[in-house]
């Protein structure tokens, strides 16, 4: 998916298939930051693409925990939720930039505060398109 690229998804698995899909895209190291209101399914396509790198576990929103590492067979995946922080700093003190270094992918929901810490950074926004019709997201950079 290039910059400015738009994709229409008319379901849930519909976005999980196309984070599985995302994943070739996406050398090793990147930082993926997920835009998008409440239910949006920024959680729903990091499903798709930590399935796809082979964890069969239940991935959730860290909305409440901050951070989750999900371990799989090709590296570590680190999962940000910084809608309650209140300070940019607050995730650096928990040693994010290490964090990141060592994960095969970051994927990092409302961290709009963040973006200029990651240049090379992919980002992505997810809307809803109305009752019943799904969404659509759209590569930013």
């Amino acid at each position: 998916m290039q910059p400015g690229q738009s994709l229409e998804l008319d379901s849930d698995a519909a976005q999980r298939a196309f984070g599985a899909s995302l994943l070739p895209s996406l050398p090793v190291g990147t930082v993926l930051f997920l835009e998008g209101e409440l239910g949006a399914g920024k959680t729903t396509l990091t499903q798709g693409l930590i399935a796809a790198l082979g964890f069969g576990g239940l991935v959730s929103s860290p909305t409440y925990a901050l951070m989750q590492l999900y371990p799989t067979p090709q590296g570590q995946v680190l999962h940000v939720d910084a809608y309650r922080v209140r300070r940019p700093q607050e995730l650096y003190e928990m040693d994010l930039e290490r964090l990141t270094d060592e994960a095969r992918l970051s994927v990092i929901e409302w961290g709009e505060a963040f973006y200029d810490d990651f240049p090379d950074a992919w980002v992505l926004k997810l809307e809803h398109l109305g009752s019943g019709l799904g969404r659509r997201v759209t590569r930013q950079r």
